[in-house]
């Protein structure tokens, strides 16, 4: 049996379990982002793919599996070993594109905007999932080539929430929030999509360029606003 993909505790976690300790050793009132059930999280998520197995094989070769390489926050998902090549317009392309696994249903490639305007792309802003009427492309593997007809996207900010989450926020599964980003580059994101799920954890999730826009890092923090 392959052994678990271990996933560090991320620096929010952490100061949000500590600051539950202190306040109540001390036997002090709770500041409110402290009596959330869960820590929020922002992740910054760079460009990747979501493929089906039968387009792993076609890239990789029949029967290949995806080789986890690294464990992302929400539980059974995984950035893989394996990239690929992106062909876009004109013959542009990305290399390395990262696969996120495991496998799922569908064919999908989530680009940042200036990912897409390097590519020569007009891609719309979609859950994800939503594929219908986006630009297709050309995937590139060792072992040959795979053509998407459809499935490339800039995906539209969300949380993922677990039903704990969305009633302490007094929200439901695609309702929208808005997300304030504190620090010098402070700003807010407004319609930012709620999904809500048991399986998930209270992770909200923005593409490179609204990370770097925000001056998002580790300790930056951050408020969810109905």
């Amino acid at each position: 049996m392959a052994a678990p993909i271990l996933q560090p505790t991320p620096r929010a976690v952490v100061e949000h379990l500590v600051r539950e300790q202190v306040y109540a050793r001390l036997n002090l009132p709770q500041p409110a982002a402290s009596k959330a059930p869960n820590a929020l999280l922002v992740n910054i998520s760079a460009r990747h793919c979501h493929l089906t197995q039968a387009a792993v094989e076609a890239l990789f070769g029949p029967g290949h599996q995806l080789t986890p390489m690294k464990g992302l926050y929400q539980d059974g998902q995984y950035a893989a070993k394996e990239s690929i090549t992106l062909i876009g317009p004109r013959s542009r392309i990305i290399s390395n594109l990262r696969i996120l696994g495991p496998c799922r249903s569908l064919n999908q490639v989530e680009l940042a905007y200036t990912d897409a305007i390097a590519l020569g792309f007009d891609i719309p802003v979609r859950m994800s999932g939503d594929i219908a009427g986006t630009p297709g492309c050309m995937l590139m593997g060792p072992n040959g080539y795979f053509q998407l007809e459809e499935g490339v996207i800039r995906a539209q900010p969300h949380a993922h929430m677990h039903p704990n989450d969305a009633a302490y926020y007094g929200v439901k599964h695609l309702d929208t929030m808005k997300l304030k980003v504190n620090g010098p580059l402070g700003m807010t994101f407004d319609n930012l999509v709620v999904r809500v799920d048991p399986s998930f954890k209270l992770e909200v999730h923005i593409d490179t360029d609204e990370g770097n826009a925000c001056g998002l890092k580790p300790d930056t923090f951050c408020e969810l606003i109905k």
